[in-house]
């Protein structure tokens, strides 16, 4: 496995790491080191593999496809890394390393799987730093499309987040059909079955009508939509409380707009909490909001809080970006409401409020659906099915 970042923390590559080295298979983990980690070491059956790298090195990877030079120098490291291990297949964690990993290959020619986290391309143009100079003027969004293009019709195989991701694939490189295999971003059973309480948080929101939101907490995730819903819902919901649980360098704007509509009292913002502490959070929450605003990027990937929220048996209230609201809607798990349309936020959240048995029935189809079908135990079957016909 190639990642360009630090490892830990990631949990999709842990998940996927972890799974095919408890069906059997030997992983070796090629990521980057930033501080003073160990070189080399072992964990969960992982064997990891630090290669030293900088601060330059990681402003040079925004430009990987502008000037070669971040190429250049990962893969040096990728073919050490080769080498020493003596791997056979390489698997590809997302397209900004992808090019080093192809032209390191080029002698060993093994089979690469690409790994496509997120729709990558279209992420980008949402970063604050591509639209203003220089960014916007040296980083081209569709250039990275372009590649990203070419390496799928490289890879061996390609392994994507979502149904609406493949078929959008699909449509661009129809080629690519039988090559391309669905592995989503869900959660493992220990997140709901082996926990621990944080009775502090559950005393603190014991008296309030929670609505919940965990992760990032940049501006495109449509928070500003809730905190504004808010505003209104506090006359009907006296004892509301949005608790955000996350961050983002944008909070200071979504800080600006609590303010400014004098709404302190009803908002929490936690800040990055350690995961550990997600399961009391949720537990104390009424209801669990994903107000996603719609692009290319949201309408064919799932956020990973859904599944979380769903394993507690709560209610969820989400945008109509396309991914989550076919699968809210198809397993009746909660209430969409339009994206950034605050009166529509608002009475989804009012016919929550006043129906107990809306919110007890969703909450229970979520938990049914999390545990019958869609946790990372039943979804990683494809993975391992996909490595198992390789190897033979």
């Amino acid at each position: 496995m190639i990642l360009d970042a630090p490892f830990p923390p990631d949990p999709r590559v842990e998940n996927e790491a972890v799974s095919l080295v408890n069906s059997g298979h030997e992983v070796f983990l090629f990521c980057l080191q930033y501080s003073n980690e160990k070189k080399s070491e072992k964990l969960k059956g992982i064997k990891v593999k630090r290669f030293t790298s900088n601060t330059f090195e990681y402003k040079l990877s925004a430009l990987a496809y502008t000037i070669p030079m971040y190429t250049w120098l990962m893969q040096k490291k990728i073919h050490q890394f080769i080498n020493s291990t003596e791997v056979e297949v390489l698997h590809i964690h997302d397209i900004k390393i992808a090019e080093a990993v192809f032209r390191a290959n080029q002698k060993f020619k093994l089979p690469v799987v690409l790994d496509l986290h997120d729709n990558l391309p279209e992420v980008m143009k949402l970063y604050p730093h591509l639209q203003k100079f220089p960014g916007k003027y040296i980083i081209s969004p569709k250039k990275w499309k372009t590649k990203e293009e070419e390496f799928i019709k490289k890879a061996n195989k390609v392994i994507t987040v979502s149904p609406e991701f493949i078929e959008s694939i699909k449509e661009r490189i129809p080629t690519s059909e039988k090559k391309l295999v669905l592995v989503p971003n869900t959660i493992r059973q220990s997140f709901y079955k082996n926990y621990t309480i944080e009775n502090s948080i559950l005393k603190r929101y014991t008296n309030q009508f929670v609505l919940l939101y965990l992760g990032d907490t940049h501006l495109r995730r449509g928070l500003q939509t809730a905190i504004a819903a808010v505003k209104v819902l506090k006359d009907e919901i006296p004892n509301i409380k949005l608790v955000i649980v996350g961050k983002n360098t944008t909070d200071t704007i979504l800080k600006q707009q609590v303010q400014e509509l004098n709404i302190e009292q009803f908002v929490d913002f936690e800040g990055w909490q350690n995961v550990s502490l997600f399961q009391s959070y949720i537990l104390s929450s009424a209801i669990c909001i994903s107000p996603l605003h719609r692009n290319l990027q949201h309408d064919v990937a799932y956020a990973n809080k859904i599944f979380q929220y769903m394993s507690f048996s709560k209610p969820l209230l989400v945008s109509d970006a396309t991914a989550q609201k076919k699968l809210v809607t198809k397993h009746k798990t909660g209430l969409v409401h339009l994206d950034r349309d605050v009166k529509d936020f608002v009475a989804k959240t009012l016919q929550l409020y006043h129906d107990n048995n809306l919110r007890e029935e969703l909450g229970v189809n979520g938990k049914q659906f999390i545990e019958n079908e869609f946790s990372w135990e039943q979804t990683s079957k494809k993975l391992l099915h996909l490595y198992d016909n390789l190897s033979s």
